[in-house]
């Protein structure tokens, strides 16, 4: 019977290996490394960039996180004998270029190559967030991500709610909530953050119990200011992304303006009756609110919400959009909405897109931003509190 020494040599006779030396060249030249220690392991150190699975789960999760079986790979154990076993395991997958690292993680500490202690989810939010962790695309690094970020929130009212709620469920880290608003009865027909229990109760307080319930890992920020010109660079300072739920022109055009001097992206979103828009608007790479629309329309031509009434569930679909290309953004995956214009027709069941384009003439720009002043539009319809986007008041 074969000896686990013989098992050793004869796995290490048919595959490559590399020192540590060579695979830092190739790992500095963009070829993905793998570790296959386990999890205590990892924990303890790692080579930032590891594409972490463990040895006893590489055969099940490998072809979900690594799909390109062409592609170059490193593949690092503590010492060089799980990464042997591995690297066999992975050529019988299918993988053809791939490379075990002699010596190991414990080598390459010990000659002083770059290593880190790695931010890990805990076994709570392995568990919670385990559908996550089972795309490549997002997976533990892409978790982290989200736990990281910082989304501000305009608005707790139509479409500030479901996009609180699906941001805070998938792991958002946290989340700030604008609105000066209390809870009315009247907004229940849609805004699903709040209940009847909290009729008269401040919006933002409603809307931080409603996620902290839903998911303690959020830390829940809330402003129960009225923006205006004074105030409303020092509320989105900080944070990654704004989720625009603002119902009238004026907020709308202020916050374009610091967004643009800040380089915050805003996710744009309004509702009316039976329609509702979103698009992305990113001040670094593509056109902004004031490249859509220079000059805001007369108030009889954009009647609120309230006027004219809203589909309850409307804001529920436009919301969980802006939610998508939120965390899209957060994760850098896939085409965003920048520079496209999405309108959807719920009595029609219609989706189109439209493309944007920056204006020339625009001078609230990136490229301006040093001399971007905030300030207040006069004469137009504004409703005292910062209510529910798409005037969802």
């Amino acid at each position: 019977m074969a000896s686990f020494r013989d098992l050793l040599t004869d796995t290490k006779s048919s595959i490559r290996e590399v020192d540590t030396a060579e695979a830092e060249r190739l790992r500095d030249s963009g070829v993905k490394l793998l570790d296959v220690r386990e999890a205590d392991e990892f924990e303890q150190g790692a080579v930032p960039g590891s594409v972490f699975i463990p040895r006893g789960h590489l055969e099940s999760q490998i072809e979900s996180r690594i799909t390109d079986k062409n592609a170059p790979l490193l593949v690092m154990c503590a010492g060089g004998v799980r990464s042997a076993f591995a690297a066999k395991t992975l050529g019988e997958l299918g993988y053809t270029d791939v490379v075990s690292i002699a010596g190991g993680f414990n080598k390459w500490k010990d000659e002083g190559r770059e290593w880190k202690r790695p931010e890990v989810l805990t076994p709570e939010q392995r568990n919670r967030y385990s559908r996550h962790l089972l795309m490549s695309e997002v997976g533990e690094a892409g978790q982290l991500k989200m736990l990281g970020a910082k989304v501000l929130l305009l608005g707790a009212g139509g479409l500030g709610s479901p996009a609180g709620l699906y941001l805070a469920a998938a792991g958002v880290g946290t989340i700030g909530i604008v609105d000066m608003d209390v809870v009315d009865e009247s907004n229940l027909q849609r805004q699903i953050l709040h209940n009847t229990e909290r009729i008269g109760d401040r919006k933002v307080d409603s809307a931080k119990k409603t996620i902290n319930a839903l998911n303690p890992d959020v830390n829940v920020v809330t402003h129960d200011v009225r923006l205006d010109a004074t105030n409303i660079e020092s509320v989105i300072a900080g944070y990654d992304i704004v989720v625009d739920g603002a119902d009238n022109f004026p907020v709308r055009y202020m916050l374009n303006d610091a967004s643009v001097k800040l380089g915050i992206p805003v996710v744009h979103g309004s509702i009316f009756r039976f329609e509702g828009q979103v698009t992305v608007f990113d001040p670094k790479t593509g056109p902004t609110y004031r490249d859509m629309l220079p000059e805001p329309p007369p108030a009889e031509m954009a009647p609120s919400c309230s006027e004219a009434g809203v589909l309850g569930v409307l804001p529920g679909i436009v919301g969980c959009i802006q939610a998508v290309e939120t965390l899209k953004l957060i994760l850098g995956l896939g085409d965003s909405l920048v520079g496209r214009y999405l309108t959807f027709d719920a009595a029609d069941m219609e989706f189109r897109e439209y493309k944007l384009h920056k204006d020339p003439r625009n001078q609230i720009t990136w490229e301006n931003r040093d001399q971007i002043v905030v300030t207040e539009m006069e004469g137009l319809c504004q409703p005292a509190p910062l209510q529910a986007p798409g005037a969802a008041a």
